[in-house]
């Protein structure tokens, strides 16, 4: 049984309740995993997947695969680092098995989003994250209100108090990373990102 308190104090007890969620598959929605949750170490930036893959299913932990891998070399962080820099989160915190399509991975349905959005919700307030990254359409659109990653990659948007700096999902799947042009709008967006993480370690270092 799925429970979710009225308010939460700090972050530990918040993971207690999603690592049990079962929201989801109570509404009756097929997913393949239990909820992807993180350890909190202090992080300030918060990376907003789309949800996790068959690799994040049996590892228990977000960005394993592939796509992780390539996440990792565009923002020039090993794993120890870029764990240690991202809260890593998503659309929805299950993997939710393979399309009916059989080409990829089923896209959470918007009731899936929406039972899942509380844990982001309260992430949020407890973690105040300085840093959002937005990874993919889905993530953009369910954070930031914006239809696609074309118009976003390479732009800086203020989120109530938080930089959101949105990047494509590094899976390729689309074809859009085929293009030099938007190839180079990651590029743009990935230094950024350093920037704004340089400002996060020296924010650190002088409290």
């Amino acid at each position: 049984m799925t429970r979710r308190r009225s308010s939460y104090r700090v972050m530990r007890s918040l993971q207690r309740d999603n690592r049990g969620c079962r929201a989801c598959v109570e509404a009756g929605f097929p997913l393949e995993s239990l909820p992807i949750v993180q350890p909190y170490e202090g992080q300030r930036a918060y990376m907003f997947g789309q949800a996790p893959g068959i690799v994040e299913g049996e590892e228990r932990r977000p960005w394993r695969g592939r796509a992780g891998r390539t996440l990792r070399r565009w923002l020039q962080l090993d794993e120890d680092a870029f764990y240690a820099t991202f809260y890593c989160a998503s659309v929805t915190r299950c993997y939710p098995g393979k399309a009916p399509s059989g080409r990829g991975d089923r896209t959470p349905t918007p009731r899936e989003q929406q039972l899942c959005s509380f844990w982001r919700e309260w992430e949020f307030r407890l973690i105040r994250p300085r840093l959002i990254v937005p990874v993919g359409g889905l993530a953009a659109r369910r954070l930031l209100g914006l239809r696609s990653v074309s118009e976003c990659v390479g732009e800086r948007y203020e989120r109530e108090g938080s930089v959101a700096i949105p990047l494509p999902h590094p899976s390729g799947a689309s074809g859009w990373l085929n293009s030099p042009a938007n190839r180079g709008l990651v590029e743009g967006a990935c230094a950024l990102i350093r920037a704004e993480l340089e400002q996060l370690g020296d924010a650190s270092a002088g409290g």
